[in-house]
């Protein structure tokens, strides 16, 4: 079998290709829909509050933890410096964190909630990235929850919510959603990227009750999982514009 592309979405030829590839544009909305569906449940919606908490997520998961996993062992096979991979880390990690600061101390008085998930994010793009503890942090569960429950959480903290048993449900459940949605995209990602980036070959029929054998390849395999993660990679993002949408019409 030829080489495939590192992911459906994955170009080459020259270095726009090599950083919309890192920025894996899919999954990035993917995964700042959660900080708008957070956001949107919250009992009042502030526009410019949801506009740099998505801000600091996509210098957060768009660049800054891309480029530490493109780092370990070059999964996307880019042809982006080290150096160059290292300071867009740095520098939007550190960004995300000085949004985040001014988040809770700079609008409408401090937001102490807001502030300890700093730290959280934090450790969570670089321990999971870069597979720090033992890679301890680099599972299903943890992907999960740091990618999907967590941004609904910080979306919702960012608006400073009254503590209202009803939104905190509706945050809750909103998280729950996300980290279910979250773990069916890793149980899917997974062994789609072991079939671009890790096998050599593959031998074998499938053989349906009539008889029919249908020869197995790389593509009869990637099909159900990509078409799967494709089709959740817009339909997560357009939930996330219909409930905005509801919550700002409720005014």
């Amino acid at each position: 079998m030829g080489e495939p592309a590192a992911a459906f979405y994955a170009r080459r030829g020259n270095a726009v290709s090599d950083w919309w590839t890192l920025l894996h544009p899919p999954y990035t909305a993917w995964h700042l829909s959660y900080v708008a569906l957070g956001a949107a449940v919250a009992p009042a919606l502030d526009w410019t509050d949801l506009a740099f908490t998505l801000l600091a997520f996509f210098l957060a998961v768009g660049l800054a933890a891309h480029a530490l996993d493109e780092q370990q062992g070059r999964p996307l096979r880019t042809g982006i410096a080290s150096t160059t991979l290292s300071a867009v880390a740095a520098l939007s990690l550190l960004g995300a964190v000085v949004l985040g600061l001014a988040g809770a101390f700079f609008r409408d008085g401090a937001n102490w909630a807001l502030l300890a998930a700093i730290p959280v994010g934090a450790v969570l793009v670089v321990g999971y990235n870069l597979e720090l503890f033992g890679g301890r942090l680099h599972n299903d569960h943890v992907f999960a929850w740091g990618w999907g429950g967590f941004p609904v959480v910080v979306g919702f903290l960012a608006q400073a919510p009254t503590p209202a048993p009803g939104a905190v449900a509706a945050a809750a459940a909103m998280t729950l959603a996300a980290v279910g949605t979250s773990y069916a995209q890793r149980r899917l990602s997974t062994p789609a990227r072991r079939l671009r980036r890790d096998t050599v070959s593959i031998t074998g029929d499938l053989t349906t009750t009539d008889g029919t054998a249908v020869p197995l390849d790389r593509a009869v395999l990637l099909s159900p999982l990509e078409g799967a993660l494709r089709a959740m990679s817009w339909a997560v993002p357009m939930t996330a514009l219909a409930v905005l949408l509801a919550s700002s019409s409720r005014g």
